[in-house]
């Protein structure tokens, strides 16, 4: 990985080094994909203020995300099915992630379970939550986090209904995945690494939820479960349920409206993150990064606000760090090094940001993530 030096080479060996259908995934977005490129392309047109012969010696990269201590002001996000993209991929990401000194945070919809991630790493992670029609299943569920002692719950709310993926559907990468289509047979084929590791992996199905429901232990009745299970009935009222199960710091992510942000106020999260779910939703929503001004302003002083959507390096974390984010999330990034090289390349993409980020703020005249603000940014 010595000449690996941007999250986009990552990327092109991702691709070449996963099948297709899997990669698509990951890279991809729903409908017309507008709102997946309006995340990255809004980031880019914010322009930074240099400055010089300022003392940058000292600069410092740590903060503390929800009351934890973080090397610095990053978290990789939740992603579902992160261990199709390289065998064992979540335990390789939270090792990777715990390493570096920053969250990991587990999908329900994770192929390795809780207890295979908790039984393989040395500290606590973040657990995700989808809250499913079959409450009972849900309970459970976050009794098990419970168990596993993960530190935090981040509850995904913008997934009541699933956006179309045209690229998936095109790609078979349907409920459950046609993995036996023939163009897709072919071009697993021809990545044997990617097969090896699969095949020598501890769970190649949901590792949360087979075995946990009578009747789910092959893939097939696990992915039917699940694609009846998204509860377009979900509301505010339901956060009052989940508290009465969890004891600890409660995130509610895939906040983009300011009305939203003031209802996450009320219900007594700790944290809320700015996300259009990467641009796998609404298409045609606003990107991240435009709406996470006017959400700082109005609750910024009530609830640590975190930021997702369209990271792809260092400079994008600084951007949303100076708009009034105190923390960024990324999917994407780190998922396209798991598959480039698994966990080292988990720990290559967090390395290239947080030197882009340090980098950044020297050239910018900052030595602490504190003193990053608006004055950092070209008017």
């Amino acid at each position: 990985m010595k000449y690996i030096t941007c999250i986009e080479d990552l990327r092109q060996i991702h691709k070449r080094r996963v099948p297709k259908m899997f990669f698509d995934y990951v890279d991809h977005g729903s409908y017309a994909e507008e709102t997946l490129r309006a995340n990255v392309d809004d980031l880019k047109r914010i322009k930074f203020r240099q400055r010089i012969l300022v003392d940058i010696s000292k600069r410092d990269l740590s903060t503390t995300i929800i009351g934890e201590k973080s090397a610095m002001p990053l978290i990789l996000a939740p992603v579902g099915s992160t261990g199709m993209q390289y065998g064992d991929g979540e335990i390789h990401a939270c090792r990777a992630a715990q390493a570096a000194g920053i969250p990991y945070t587990l999908s329900t919809m994770s192929i390795c379970s809780i207890e295979d991630v908790a039984a393989n790493v040395d500290k606590p992670f973040w657990f995700q939550l989808y809250v499913m029609k079959d409450r009972g299943f849900v309970k459970a569920l976050i009794e098990r986090a419970i168990a596993a002692k993960c530190s935090a719950l981040v509850l995904t709310v913008d997934l009541q209904v699933i956006g179309q993926r045209h690229q998936d559907i095109k790609n078979g990468m349907t409920v459950p995945p046609e993995i036996f289509r023939p163009k897709n047979l072919l071009d697993i084929a021809t990545k044997p690494g990617w097969v090896k590791g699969i095949l020598g992996a501890k769970q190649r199905n949901f590792g949360n939820i087979a075995g946990h429901l009578p009747g789910s232990k092959d893939l097939e009745s696990v992915s039917a479960w699940v694609a009846s299970q998204f509860d377009a009935s979900l509301n505010w009222k339901d956060i009052d349920w989940i508290r009465s199960i969890w004891p600890g710091k409660l995130i509610i992510k895939g906040i983009l409206d300011v009305e939203d942000a003031r209802e996450a106020v009320k219900v007594g999260a700790e944290a809320l993150v700015v996300s259009n779910h990467g641009g796998r939703q609404l298409d045609g929503a606003p990107s991240s990064i435009e709406v996470l001004p006017e959400i700082v302003h109005t609750v910024g002083s009530h609830i640590e606000v975190m930021f997702d959507g369209g990271i792809r390096s260092g400079q994008d974390v600084m951007r949303a760090l100076a708009l009034g984010a105190r923390s960024c999330m990324i999917g994407r990034a780190y998922i396209y090094g798991l598959g480039a090289y698994g966990g080292p390349g988990v720990a290559k993409a967090i390395d290239i940001i947080g030197k882009e980020l340090s980098t950044t703020m020297g050239l910018c005249g900052v030595n602490a993530i504190n003193q990053i603000d608006e004055k950092v940014l070209a008017e």
